[in-house]
Formats: structure tokens, C-alpha cells, sequence
């Protein structure tokens, strides 16, 4: 997403990513894998996750799909080749909240939805190009 910031604002949008993590895990993450152009907040309780409708997928079945997915080698790039990212994405998978699944939300500069998608795995995830339609049919 930080490579298409530019296509994003023109469109009058601003990104906030609200991580399931302490501040402290998520400055971590920002010295291995930053910067980036947005803020990166934290959610450690996942008050806001879960009352968003965020979905908690099963321990056996992500790791089913992880590991399907690294046999198969339709997941490319799951662990990093860079020693000190590849440390950190370990410890991640150890401490953090990596069941929770994340999603896309558009709100209005008065907090309206306008638009969402929840993810309900790993591979659901929206692509990028279809956030830019629809920030194009809103604008």
C-alpha cells in the first residue's frame, strides 16, 4: 500500500492502519520493515477489531492454510530472507495476535461508513486496486 500512497490520496483519503499489537511491537516492526507514509496505531486489546467485526480464524485452520500455502509455494515471501526481519516475523508469530483478520474500511470526514470489506482469511484480503474503485465511485 505505501508503494500506491500517491493514487490513494488523489483521491481525498488518508490511510490509518490500526495493528492488533502495543506500541511498543509495533515501533519493532517499524524498524525492520519501516517507514511508512501513514500512522500505524495500536490495538493490543482488539476492542476495536472486535467491535468492528473483525473474525478470529481458528489456530488449526490458518496454519493449515499456511502451511498448504508454503508447500504448494503459493505463499511467496511469508518469511522474510533478511535475518533481522525474519526474527522479527518469528517472535511475531510467537507473542502476537496473527489469528485476527484485518480488513479495509472507508469512513467520511464525519466517521460514516462508506464502505468495508472483513476479512475472513489470509487470502480474502482486498487488493489495493479494488479500494481505489471504490474511493473513485465515492469521491
Amino acid at each position: 500500500m505505501r508503494e500506491r500512497m500517491n493514487e490513494i490520496t488523489q483521491y481525498g483519503f488518508q490511510v490509518v492502519v490500526i495493528a492488533p499489537s502495543k506500541g511498543t511491537f509495533i515501533k519493532l516492526f517499524l524498524d525492520e520493515f519501516g517507514p511508512y507514509p501513514f500512522p500505524i496505531l495500536g490495538d493490543p486489546s482488539r476492542e476495536a477489531y472486535k467491535g468492528m467485526g473483525h473474525k478470529t480464524m481458528p489456530k488449526w485452520k490458518l496454519l493449515a492454510k499456511a502451511g498448504f500455502g508454503f508447500i504448494t509455494g503459493q505463499v511467496k515471501g511469508f518469511i522474510p530472507s533478511d535475518q533481522k526481519q525474519k526474527e522479527f516475523v518469528m517472535k511475531s508469530m510467537k507473542t502476537q495476535d496473527v489469528y485476527i483478520q484485518g480488513g479495509t474500511w472507508l469512513f467520511s470526514p464525519q466517521g460514516k461508513i462508506l464502505w468495508k470489506h472483513i476479512d475472513d482469511s489470509p487470502e480474502n484480503h482486498t487488493k489495493i486496486d479494488e479500494v481505489l474503485v471504490h474511493m473513485n465511485q465515492i469521491k
